[in-house]
């Protein structure tokens, strides 16, 4: 696809990778087959070859309209289409690109700019730790359709001190720490039973994905900066990896190098950090889950997360890990479509998010699961608002010391 960039964009490092991403698509419309939103509307626009039009058009005018903004709000950025694209467009980065240059040419209305602003400060803050732990204490009384949104509080046990020579940096990250603590903690004992040490930088926090999403650029990349920051003592002294136990978080971190590939004092460090970085799956083997063997006959569904399987390009691993360990895998359809949860498009779009949760259900119980398990936070959230059978982090089923 040729684009002859407006004035405003010639020269500019956003003008040149915009166009440069662009130039590889063919107009093939492979995409389109695999994407969430466009099997939903069927509006051209709804997907990714639309949406790549719609991009092309700021490009070449500098210019948007609310048009524009309407459905690139309404991309999951799954990347669904970035598995099947023989051309190899970086689809999710050039809509990342794109989202500010839109925001700053076509104004929101005042009550959605102020939505906006309130998710970001407020899933970053102490509060929202503060008000969720609160709302499982009166979880009980509260009505179902907000009691639904509440992940119910669980025991997290005792954190296990690895004693081999080997240690790994792990994000906590900033919503799962509130609502399930319990994953790392599941982590942590395991990697502990295979002799590695977990370390966790106090000051490290969001990673950056949540304001990403959000085009507030400049509040992702500061997020990125002060993890890398927070990280970086022990990656000189010599950590083994970064681990992350949110496949939405590691799909950013592993793309800090991109992110900051300008900035002339992170950038060499963002793309060490991201070098490092690797999925809790990508740590765990097979044989080591089987030595654990703490899931034998349990029937379980797995559900990938996008950030996992179009994001990082991770496969079949967590399943091979979960069979190794006696777990039963369940039959999926549709194994690659977005659940809907995709960070805070289950606020800003519900409507959307609510039918792709009511498709993945269908699709998830049809071997009539005991439990379902996936590997992000969000997707265990969005799932587990309407699911009947229990949703866990698949690191939880191979934890033997698990409390629940």
């Amino acid at each position: 696809m040729y684009v002859e960039l407006a004035e405003d964009f010639k020269g500019t490092s956003f003008g040149e990778e915009a166009s440069e991403i662009l130039g590889k698509c063919v107009h093939c419309g492979f995409c389109t087959a695999t994407c969430p939103t466009y099997q939903l509307l069927g509006d051209e626009l709804d997907g990714p070859r639309g949406r790549i039009y719609l991009v092309k058009q700021l490009l070449e005018s500098a210019e948007a309209s609310e048009t524009t903004r309407l459905h690139l709000d309404r991309c999951l950025t799954c990347r669904s289409c970035e598995t099947t694209c023989p051309s190899g467009v970086n689809y999710g980065r050039l809509i990342e690109l794109a989202r500010p240059k839109v925001e700053a040419l076509v104004q929101r209305p005042r009550f959605e700019r102020l939505r906006r602003w309130l998710l970001v400060r407020f899933l970053l803050s102490t509060w929202f730790g503060v008000l969720f732990r609160f709302g499982q204490i009166i979880r009980p009384v509260l009505p179902q359709s907000l009691a639904r949104h509440v992940l119910e509080k669980r025991p997290v046990g005792q954190r296990s001190e690895g004693r081999g020579d080997r240690s790994v940096l792990m994000l906590d990250g900033c919503v799962q720490p509130s609502m399930a603590p319990q994953i790392n903690a599941a982590a942590q004992r395991v990697l502990a039973k295979l002799d590695v040490n977990v370390i966790t930088a106090n000051k490290a926090g969001c990673c950056g994905a949540l304001p990403l999403h959000l085009a507030d650029s400049d509040r992702a990349l500061n997020a990125m900066r002060r993890n890398i920051d927070a990280w970086w003592p022990q990656i000189e002294k010599g950590v083994d990896a970064i681990v992350m136990t949110a496949s939405g978080c590691g799909v950013t971190v592993r793309e800090y190098g991109q992110l900051l590939k300008d900035d002339p004092f992170y950038a060499e460090k963002a793309a060490r950090v991201s070098s490092m970085t690797v999925d809790l799956c990508e740590y765990i083997s097979s044989e080591d889950a089987g030595a654990l063997g703490s899931c034998s006959g349990k029937r379980v569904a797995f559900h990938s997360p996008c950030t996992l399987q179009h994001g990082q390009g991770i496969r079949g691993r967590i399943e091979s890990i979960l069979e190794s360990a006696g777990a039963m895998l369940t039959p999926v359809q549709n194994p690659h479509l977005c659940c809907g949860a995709a960070g805070t498009y289950s606020v800003l779009q519900p409507e959307l998010s609510s039918k792709l949760l009511d498709n993945k259900f269908s699709d998830l119980g049809q071997g009539d699961p005991e439990l379902i398990a996936t590997a992000n936070i969000g997707c265990l959230a969005h799932l587990a608002s309407r699911s009947d059978p229990p949703v866990r982090h698949w690191i939880e089923l191979i934890d033997p010391a698990s409390p629940d």
